[in-house]
């Protein structure tokens, strides 16, 4: 029943087609990201062992910007930290807020289990950093130990990302910005120097007013990009780190699908100034093509390669220099601050997350219940114990020389032990039989369904047996080239699973950009009236260059059809309404483009050759029988 998971799990699939949105897209930009982050923490290494007095002079040199009496005066390892790294805080504000509109944690039920995993994450880490440093001048640096590292941790989720299941993503992505935030209050509150209550208002009002705009739809870059740079400046002169400027900014930016009728007006722009190229059709084209996509995803596309790829690279090259010898180690292995560093994300934060998610699970009679298994949960406890990013940036805010190498060794350490227990953890799981495996790893919670309008038999276009356990959706137009190119796999993925998939095409005619769309729609449901649908989609989906009223009747009587009785349905539009009633189940289900694929009522986002489907298959199809307790075996 469970053949085949094992080798569909460990083989890494060609994702170049992935959506810009999508949180896969986001998860590729930290799993390539975390090699860099890892090259620019050697980096750092080698450079302050074999230059020391080179690298402290380059990171503190000054850099000052002056507006009138207005001015920022930082040394340029502060530009990173305070500057720089607000831009990764904007990141990790819009991925969250991407979660909270379109992915999982759009169910608001969802929120609550990894709020209380996130928080509990951070407690029990601090708690045994407190323990092992009670009495000492050392206990004041407890937020060192306590927040996940996102861009660290989603990267190494991304390097395993065959061995666990792709939901443990966003559980872990919700923990990790549950630390930021509340990382960043304790910044704030804890390890700021005394605070200037003027531009501390100043900031909350520039804030509240970029609230303001959002809410009344204004998009205009320029202004939220000038609105920011003003909150910022003024939270740095109050004493407040100005980071949480960046993740509150993040968080104000909404998500939503492109909608079909903004794609339509944009296609009609385009149009326009391809027959009249001017300056100000020009202009208008460009416009309607960016208000088409939210300000969210536009934001991750502008800004996300750059804070994986240069912001928090640099940040590691200016922070994790330590210049290493054999006293430092020795002593840093018995230092209450590296033993209290270490053990509170290596023990403490697979306690925190693991327990407080059984806890709930528990106190909730399953009603909350983690997205995935326990083994993925495990996984993502180990993995919990990443705390590079904010930790050194608090290390450096709570300790100076001594203190802070023994902090940054901790760090480090703690870094270097999570990635071996969650490589662990897995490895231990990939061990499991089948059925164990894939409940460790699956879970039996029911997962979200992004399908709005269910699959009905008796309406829908299905091949397959019924009672399938995997049902495949997909809006299509015949004469898009990516459907085409899209129906090879299906049949390909038909011809693997037999029995195990039931398959559905649901119409997407694109009758802005597909003149032909629409009429060849409704030959297939004229076809369908004589019970030769599939044989007419195949005709159709394989000869997209012959869509004309001509091509439609020759095709009719190459498949048998009584062509007189197909012309009169075509001319009559007999199956227009179901056509229509297609398209506005895509609607409903923001879809917007084709082709689109549905796995057993979930939105299928990323590649769509077969192996990336097959993965989805085999996911869907072992979340069946655990979930629902089905018998059949492939």
């Amino acid at each position: 029943m469970f053949r085949g998971l094992t080798s569909h799990w460990s083989d890494r699939s060609d994702r170049d087609r992935t959506t810009a949105a999508s949180a896969w897209a986001y998860i590729r930009t930290e799993t390539g990201s975390a090699a860099v982050l890892v090259a620019a923490t050697l980096a750092a290494l080698v450079w302050v062992n074999a230059a020391p007095g080179s690298y402290d002079t380059v990171w503190a040199t000054r850099f000052v910007i002056r507006l009138g009496h207005w001015g920022v005066d930082l040394d340029l390892r502060d530009w990173v930290n305070s500057g720089l790294m607000t831009l990764f805080f904007l990141v990790v504000g819009l991925e969250a807020r991407r979660e909270f509109d379109m992915g999982e944690l759009r169910d608001r039920r969802r929120i609550p289990l990894p709020l209380l995993a996130g928080i509990s994450g951070m407690v029990v880490p601090v708690v045994i950093y407190l323990g092992i440093n009670a009495g000492r001048s050392s206990a004041h640096g407890w937020g060192v130990a306590m927040s996940t590292d996102t861009a660290f941790a989603l990267g190494l989720l991304g390097l395993l990302g065959s061995r666990f299941p792709r939901r443990l993503h966003t559980f872990i992505l919700t923990v990790a910005v549950v630390d930021d935030f509340v990382a960043l209050v304790v910044i704030a509150v804890a390890y700021s120097t005394s605070i200037s209550m003027v531009p501390l208002l100043i900031g909350i009002g520039v804030l509240l007013v970029a609230l303001g705009l959002r809410r009344y739809g204004v998009r205009r870059g320029l202004l939220y990009a000038v609105l920011g740079a003003v909150a910022w400046v003024a939270f740095l002169h109050s004493g407040v780190d100005p980071l949480v400027v960046g993740l509150l900014l993040g968080l104000m930016s909404y998500a939503y699908p492109a909608s079909r009728e903004n794609l339509e007006r944009a296609t009609g722009l385009f149009r326009s100034f391809r027959e009249q190229p001017t300056a100000e059709l020009e202009r208008e084209a460009r416009l309607g093509i960016a208000e088409a996509l939210s300000p969210n995803e536009r934001l991750q596309r502008m800004w996300h390669p750059w804070s994986s790829y240069v912001i928090v690279p640099l940040f590691a090259l200016a922070n994790a220099g330590i210049k290493i010898d054999g006293s430092l180690l020795s002593a840093a292995y018995t230092s209450p601050i590296t033993l209290g560093v270490l053990l509170g994300y290596g023990l403490g934060k697979p306690i925190g997350v693991v327990g407080a998610t059984a806890l709930a699970t528990r106190l909730s009679r399953g009603r909350m219940r983690p997205p995935v298994g326990w083994g993925a949960v495990l996984g993502g406890g180990t993995i919990a114990g990443i705390g590079f990013t904010v930790s050194l940036l608090i290390a450096t805010l709570a300790f100076h020389g001594r203190e802070l190498e023994e902090a940054k060794i901790g760090v480090l350490s703690a870094v270097v032990f999570a990635m071996l227990a969650t490589t662990l953890v897995a490895a231990v799981v990939r061990r499991l039989p089948d059925r164990q495996r894939a409940r460790a790893l699956l879970g039996t919670a029911h997962a979200l369904v992004d399908l709005a309008e269910p699959v009905d038999p008796e309406r829908d276009h299905v091949r397959g047996p019924l009672d399938a356990p995997v049902t495949v959706v997909e809006y299509g137009d015949f004469e898009c080239p990516y459907c085409g190119q899209a129906e090879d796999v299906v049949r390909e993925l038909l011809a693997d699973f037999g029995d195990e998939v039931r398959y559905v095409w649901r119409h997407l005619p694109l009758t802005d950009v597909h003149p032909h769309a629409q009429l060849a729609a409704e030959a297939a449901e004229a076809a369908s009236l004589q019970g030769r649908f599939w044989e007419m989609h195949d005709l159709l989906i394989s000869r997209q260059d012959e869509l004309k009223l001509k091509n439609l009747l020759a095709h009719a009587q190459e498949i048998g059809l009584d062509v007189d009785v197909f012309h009169r349905a075509l001319k009559e539009r007999a199956g227009g309404e179901r056509v229509a009633q297609d398209v506005e189940s895509a609607d409903l289900s923001g879809v917007s483009g084709t082709p689109t694929f549905f796995v057993n009522g979930r939105r299928h986002h990323g590649a769509y050759d077969i192996e990336s489907l097959s993965k989805a298959v085999i996911a869907a199809r072992d979340r069946a029988v655990l979930v629902e307790g089905s018998g059949l075996a492939r």
